[in-house]
């Protein structure tokens, strides 16, 4: 997990910068398309050849077209080695996912999945700022040698790791887990959150007053830091009670916060907005998880895994996008708090699943 959360979020932004501002829309888009490309492929190819073949893979094309990465300034070459690091990060994530669930005993499943998170979760965080200021000193030829070595020096520990989960049970496919409305109303809870990660993320730095430039780097980092944390406390609670208890409140903490950010003048509620939102998405990003593998046997972590980072990858696209053409005709303040009153339309799946558990749980 460290090895492909390094390789990926180091060319994140280095990647854009060296295709210039022509083609860094390009390589970006090419890169997240067929990451969710991969994700709704990567279940049925997970089950075919199992946890270790899908890794090495993955972090084969993670990491061996970083190495070439510089070999030419041609857009069409950027775009094919983002188009192959896409499916190669697609397969870590889901082949990733369904492994450590398995490793997981269900009673420890929330702190457990809290656990995973931080892995993958702080070395994004360091590499993402670094990559860019590695790029700025160094170059970018450096930069993408490391992320591609980084990738490739993790296939040393595939071996080591359990190979598929001996099942009778026929795999749960994309097509049945879409179909499936206990697993759909979390994915979709979840996206719409995500959906408000992407704003953030993209957009805080430009909707901010540029005398602010300070203010903006405490918030893009205040609100991972209060996601990580936040997910780990509701991994404790999750073990203790049920998750989908959390799925509500986490929706309506990540709206509050979007409507706090909205007073784009004010440091004081931009701070205070990414940090309420940041521990509604850390809440959300485990209590959907960790309630989506309750609801499947082993056959189908594949497919929760794929389904809940297509939301989560979907949703920041989504997001970004919608967010920039809505902004452009309100204004950055108004789209904030827009964004904050659209997020609540979750609530009605999010109440439709609670009810569905909750008699459920009563037969």
């Amino acid at each position: 997990m460290i090895g492909a959360s390094v390789s990926f979020f180091l060319l994140l932004s280095v990647v854009p910068r060296y295709a210039t501002a022509s083609g860094a829309g390009l390589a970006t888009g090419a890169l997240m398309l067929s990451t969710v490309l991969g994700e709704l492929a990567a279940p049925r190819f997970v089950a075919r050849y199992g946890y270790r073949v899908a890794l090495i893979a993955g972090l084969a094309l993670l990491g061996a077209p970083a190495l070439v990465l510089t070999a030419s300034h041609d857009i069409a070459w950027i775009v094919a080695v983002c188009l192959a690091r896409g499916l190669g990060f697609a397969l870590t994530l889901v082949a990733g996912g369904a492994l450590t669930a398995s490793l997981i005993p269900p009673e420890r499943r929330g702190e457990g999945l809290a656990m995973v998170g931080i892995v993958s979760g702080v070395p994004s965080l360091i590499a993402l700022p670094l990559g860019v200021w590695l790029a700025a000193h160094v170059g970018c030829t450096p930069v993408a040698l490391t992320a591609g070595a980084a990738a490739l020096a993790a296939i040393a520990s595939v071996p080591g790791l359990p190979d598929r989960e001996s099942t009778a049970e026929k795999p749960v496919g994309m097509v049945a887990g879409l179909r499936t409305a206990a697993l759909t109303r979390p994915a979709v809870v979840f996206a719409t959150t995500a959906l408000a990660t992407g704003i953030i993320v993209t957009f805080l730095p430009l909707a901010v007053p540029a005398s602010y430039t300070g203010v903006v780097a405490v918030a893009l980092f205040l609100q991972p830091a209060a996601s990580t944390a936040a997910r780990w406390l509701a991994g404790r609670y999750a073990d203790r009670h049920d998750p989908a208890r959390l799925v509500l409140p986490s929706l309506v903490l990540s709206s509050s916060g979007m409507l706090i950010t909205a007073l784009t003048g004010s440091p004081v509620a931009v701070l205070a907005g990414v940090a309420v939102f940041g521990i509604g998405f850390g809440i959300a990003q485990n209590a959907t998880l960790t309630l989506m593998y309750a609801r499947v046997q082993a056959s189908g972590y594949g497919t929760v895994s794929a389904l809940w980072n297509l939301a989560y990858d979907g949703g920041m696209g989504v997001g970004a996008v919608g967010f920039g053409a809505l902004a452009g005709r309100t204004g950055y303040a108004s789209a904030f708090a827009v964004t904050a009153a659209l997020m609540l339309v979750a609530v009605i799946p999010a109440i439709r699943d609670r009810r569905t558990t909750s008699t459920t749980e009563d037969h």
